[in-house]
């Protein structure tokens, strides 16, 4: 079975959430996505979308690249949730940074023109492999390869007011997950640290599925492809060296095998 997969990578990058409720269900009254974009057709940037009571429950768009983001909007994201196809939905420039270590807390901040917003997870749990097909989502043309860390703790603070409510736990096929997950390539950031990076994958019988081998740190991975006849993942556990989402596009031959991005 080949290691290769057969379709071109249109982007590369992260993507963590929060979605915080005052109930465990899925009427959440904070949705934020957050993107670390390495490449995609716009060029690489940040950017966070965001509804909230904080937004008087409104979208809003916070980058530094916006005609990346308006890319992700009619894209992978608007495959996510409709409601942020929108292209009126206004972008407001932004600053990013970022602290953490990844294993006990991970925070993302951007500052606007008039606004400070900040973003942690915490309270970390086993991350896991996921690993979805082409269209197994109604609507959402984009496989996805990604190992994901949830976070039982996680908080939302728009110019230091937090946003109500809190993570909840999920189960995933039988693997404890959470509302608020952090998408485990985010300590990624140079080329230089992903080429000194390793995700080895254990069977399902270990105690954890995942186990990162780095020089430096942590560095994790995150892997998306759309629809191709006869297209398939293994399925198996393995070895591979990157640390990057990356979402690819039909290359319209079957057969043909495209080089991942890097």
């Amino acid at each position: 079975m080949s290691t290769v997969d057969v379709n071109s990578v249109i982007v590369t990058g992260e993507n963590s959430v929060i979605r915080l409720n005052n109930n465990d269900n899925d009427a959440f009254t904070t949705q934020a996505s957050f993107w670390r974009i390495l490449t995609c057709p716009a060029g690489p940037g940040d950017v966070l979308y965001l509804k909230s009571e904080l937004t008087e429950d409104r979208w809003r768009i916070y980058s530094d690249n916006i005609a990346m983001a308006r890319w992700l909007q009619s894209t992978v994201v608007g495959a996510i949730n409709a409601e942020l196809l929108d292209p009126a939905i206004p972008v407001a420039d932004a600053q990013f940074s970022k602290s953490g270590n990844g294993r006990d807390f991970w925070t993302e901040r951007l500052d606007a023109r008039d606004e400070r917003i900040a973003l942690t997870w915490y309270k970390m749990g086993d991350p896991f492999l996921v690993h979805t097909q082409p269209n197994s989502v109604p609507g959402r043309p984009y496989g996805m390869c990604t190992v994901l860390i949830p976070a039982l703790g996680a908080r939302l603070t728009r110019n230091g007011i937090e946003a109500e409510g809190q993570p909840w736990p999920r189960d995933r096929e039988g693997r404890p997950s959470s509302t608020c997950v952090l998408d485990s390539s985010s300590e990624n950031r140079r080329q230089k640290e992903f080429n000194n990076c390793r995700a080895k994958v254990r069977r399902q019988g270990d105690r954890r599925s995942v186990e990162w081998l780095c020089r430096r740190d942590g560095r994790r991975l995150r892997a998306c492809w759309p629809a191709c006849d006869e297209c398939r993942g293994s399925g198996e556990s393995g070895c591979w060296q990157a640390g990057r989402r990356a979402v690819c596009e039909r290359t319209g031959r079957a057969g043909r095998r495209e080089p991942l991005l890097g």
